[in-house]
């Protein structure tokens, strides 16, 4: 299947140039005459690529390039913006809103084709990521589906985990990378056998360490993704405790990743508070008790505090069914 391009420009003489060299190119071309037609078009079609003049009415290039690198949905497609020959401050302005690259009026062919080979295979790299980020979800929901007592616990760790990071006042790239951590924390256990994962008794040593592998096992599998960087140390440190007898790397402290240290939270609250194999749940005053009894040993004191209040004052809210996250949208 062709790649789709998307054409935008006022002027009907530039567009009709653009289609006739990207049909004889054997893309597939799209076209709007203003910034705005784009913008409703944009989320319909989703091209491979968007060629963008700057000057429009209506809605500039500057302004539509920016709506789209903002929105998750269209952040990702290539924007490439035709500017005047040696026009800087467009360059600088464009740089500024997210353009990834920039052609000169007026075009020259061979350029074109080139930046266009090079822009669509950037993109199907990215397309590629996305699928594999989407598969690595789903392996994430089918952990949570292999127990029967865990349903819901990514639904709520997640949002527990979001809304705690804003609590806690960090920024916004970083609480988004908590709530994928709240998310996929457990991703880890699609390697540990569902008879030691569901067994109802206590479990021995080697069972106990063998579960202990899947912070490590969870690092591995997100590593391809876009966002590791910022999720993986979640996922490798959540089992760490603020005295530093946790697991895997015995971490203490400020020196667990906050993204880590808000999961192991959320975590010890909804597991307290659900069902499990091996006991009942504990209720409200029970786990509050027993939070507090970990504060300054297995929790970071100031994180534990602020979502403790968030109970008491009825903040913290619990998701519903249909919000939960689905692979398509957790993009980062």
């Amino acid at each position: 299947m062709s790649a789709k391009i998307l054409v935008v420009d006022d002027d009907p003489a530039i567009r009709d140039i653009l289609v006739r060299i990207l049909k004889r190119e054997g893309y597939t071309p799209i076209t709007a005459s203003n910034g705005l037609e784009a913008l409703e078009l944009v989320p319909h079609v989703l091209p491979d690529l968007i060629l963008l003049d700057v000057t429009m009415p209506i809605l500039d290039g500057f302004a539509l390039c920016k709506r789209l690198k903002d929105n998750e949905q269209t952040a990702l497609i290539p924007v490439t913006m035709l500017t005047g020959l040696d026009d800087r401050e467009h360059r600088r302005r464009g740089i500024e809103v997210g353009a990834d690259d920039f052609l000169t009026k007026p075009i020259e062919q061979s350029l074109l084709r080139a930046r266009l080979r090079s822009q669509l295979r950037i993109k199907r790299l990215t397309d590629q990521l996305d699928r594999t980020e989407s598969v690595i979800f789903m392996l994430a929901l089918a952990v949570e589906a292999k127990d029967a007592y865990t349903e819901g616990h990514l639904r709520r760790l997640s949002s527990y985990s979001e809304q705690l990071a804003i609590e806690a006042k960090i920024n916004s790239t970083q609480v988004k990378a908590i709530r994928l951590g709240g998310l996929l924390h457990d991703i880890g256990k699609i390697s540990i056998d569902d008879a030691i994962l569901g067994k109802p008794a206590k479990l021995t040593d080697e069972e106990y360490a063998h579960i202990k592998r899947h912070p490590e096992e969870g690092a591995r599998i997100v590593a391809p993704m876009r966002f590791a960087s910022e999720v993986g140390p979640i996922i490798m440190h959540h089992h760490e405790r603020w005295d530093g007898k946790g697991y895997p790397h015995g971490l203490a402290g400020e020196a667990i990743p906050i993204g880590a240290r808000i999961v192991a939270i959320v975590d010890a609250y909804d597991a307290m508070m659900t069902d499990r194999p091996y006991r009942r749940s504990l209720g409200l005053t029970e786990t509050m008790h027993r939070l507090r009894e970990g504060r300054c040993r297995e929790w970071d004191p100031t994180l534990l505090d602020m979502f403790m209040a968030m109970i008491d004052e009825g903040r913290l809210v619990e998701p519903r069914i249909e919000d939960s996250p689905r692979a398509t949208e957790l993009t980062f």
